[in-house]
């Protein structure tokens, strides 16, 4: 996204001070211990913030330690609410029942008053991740340069991690991440995504397109969206710390809740092509024949026994999710002076025009669905 725009601030608070206060905390969870080389990464997100350290003690549980850290709320979140518990939990589950693999969790901090907010603190697993800035489609990175079979190795465990995660981890014991409302999974879902598309916009220009998404989604509902699994949420190769090529830690479950397998799978595939989409648009060629949408679902089916279903549906779904993120980040830029509102909102998605074309029916190639 550095190509596209100037790199929005990931953090407003400062490093000296969340050092000192950190070795306070880890002291009285250790006694003894010290939080030594904490660092800030450069690819930081924009919604929790995530802190590396050692931890210097005869007997550490880990030695090398990463803690994720809610959103500072004077800081113009990006989500409404940081359920730092809710992930942590989600954690520890996939950790216990599957074969997943999730970096071991240690504490879960709920009081805000030793960093400022609630946190975690988990094993740091090391590795490689496809990086976002610039994105892992434009040449000059590890993944781009390594072979066709290379990966696609990559990509057939990736889709295994989904395939694990939604067979091994059963509905009952994942009911704390059930949203709220009525109606089934999927309409729980998408009534939550519209909720945040009204937080996001409140007091602020609306977006047409995104609206138009919503209004699209309605004629293409499912008429059976099947019983719900774990989802991942934010289930893309970005989030996943490989050994290799092989899937060593997957990260950041903020965005987990129960819904259709279809959710998951369909925002791996569309999150791949947003950074596709945008490589090519500066002139690459990007990774057309990486993640496509037609091996994707016939890797899943071939593992699980499940034949996705209704991907335009969920296609567009995720790209409409990923719109009213872009907007809230935006609007987020707007409110530090970093970019001006234009005269119209919806040039604020990076993806308009993918989004729109998927709203028209003319995204997707008919005869591959790539």
């Amino acid at each position: 996204m550095a190509a596209t725009a100037p790199r929005p601030r990931t953090t407003t608070r400062d490093p000296q001070e969340i050092t000192r206060r950190l070795t306070a905390w880890l002291g009285s969870r250790l006694p003894g211990a010290k939080a030594v080389d904490v660092t800030v990464p450069e690819s930081n997100g924009l919604s929790s913030e995530t802190l590396l350290f050692t931890v210097e003690h005869p007997e550490p549980p880990v030695r090398a330690c990463a803690l994720r850290l809610a959103a500072d709320p004077a800081a113009y979140t990006v989500f409404p609410v940081y359920d730092m518990p809710r992930q942590y939990r989600t954690m520890r589950l996939v950790a216990e029942r599957s074969d997943v693999p999730v970096p071991k969790v240690l504490w879960l901090e709920e009081d805000p008053g030793p960093l400022g907010a609630p946190f975690f603190v988990m094993e740091r697993v090391e590795g490689r991740v496809p990086p976002d800035v610039m994105p892992y489609t434009y040449e000059g990175n590890w993944l781009h340069a390594a072979s066709d079979e290379e990966r696609a190795a990559l990509e057939a465990a990736t889709v295994g991690v989904l395939a694990r995660l939604h067979d091994q981890v059963l509905l009952r014991d994942a009911d704390f991440l059930a949203l709220p409302g009525e109606g089934d999974a999927l309409r729980r879902h998408v009534s939550a995504q519209r909720a945040y598309y009204e937080w996001v916009v409140h007091g602020l220009a609306r977006s047409p397109l995104i609206e138009d998404a919503f209004a699209r989604l309605e004629e293409l509902w499912p008429r059976d969206p099947g019983t719900p699994v774990l989802n991942w949420g934010d289930a893309r190769i970005g989030n996943i710390v490989y050994d290799g090529f092989a899937p060593a830690a997957v990260l950041d479950w903020e965005m987990a809740a129960l819904a259709p397998r279809e959710v998951d799978l369909g925002w791996t595939v569309y999150l791949h092509r947003f950074f596709h989409d945008l490589t090519v648009a500066f002139g690459q060629r990007g990774l057309p024949d990486f993640l496509r949408r037609d091996r994707v679902e016939a890797r899943y089916a071939d593992l699980t026994g499940h034949t996705p279903r209704d991907m335009d549906f969920y296609t567009l779904y995720a790209a409409l999710r990923h719109a009213v993120v872009m907007l809230r980040i935006a609007y987020r830029q707007v409110h530090f002076g970093e970019v001006a509102v234009p005269a119209d909102p919806d040039t604020l998605i990076l993806h308009h025009g993918s989004l729109r074309a998927m709203v028209q029916g003319s995204y997707w190639d008919r005869a591959t669905r790539a």
